[in-house]
């Protein structure tokens, strides 16, 4: 379990778990929002990522007016730390796109890389190797150690 040594854990969201928080309110994410929101996790974040985040907010198909975008970027950018130098991560994924969320989490020492990205997760073994964990919205409460459950472990 993550989160004993020091508290609260740091984490980085890849773009789609946040498309489940604020467009999609998947049920899924909820119990991983409402940790986010409540300050139960440190959300760091990059201007790589910041950048695609905002990209992916104008796209058409989301149907997000310039005021929700802007809304939900400010939101995102006074709760999440900033992290200002980012450096190539030990080992790559095969999507370079997703490159950015790897680099971020090895660099900033995230306690765990949240994806829905397949890419993502096949490099859990070569993560582990470095520390980091990386682990869908469901599963991550419960690897945090914010589940209830996981309280008891």
């Amino acid at each position: 379990m993550i989160g004993r040594d020091r508290s609260p854990p740091r984490v980085v969201f890849d773009t789609n778990v946040l498309l489940d928080f604020w467009v999609f309110d998947d049920p899924l994410a909820r119990p991983l929002r409402a940790a986010f929101d409540e300050g139960r996790v440190v959300a760091l974040r990059s201007a790589d990522c910041d950048a695609e985040l905002a990209d992916v907010l104008a796209r058409p198909c989301f149907a997000l007016d310039a005021d929700l975008r802007s809304m939900l970027l400010a939101a995102w950018r006074t709760r999440a730390m900033p992290i200002a130098h980012v450096f190539p991560a030990p080992f790559a994924c095969r999507d370079p796109r997703d490159q950015k969320f790897v680099e971020l989490a090895v660099c900033a020492r995230a306690d765990a890389l949240v994806s829905k990205d397949r890419a993502l997760l096949a490099l859990r073994r070569r993560a582990a190797r470095v520390g980091l964990k990386i682990v869908g919205a469901a599963a991550a409460p419960a690897v945090l150690g914010l589940a209830p459950d996981a309280a008891r472990v």
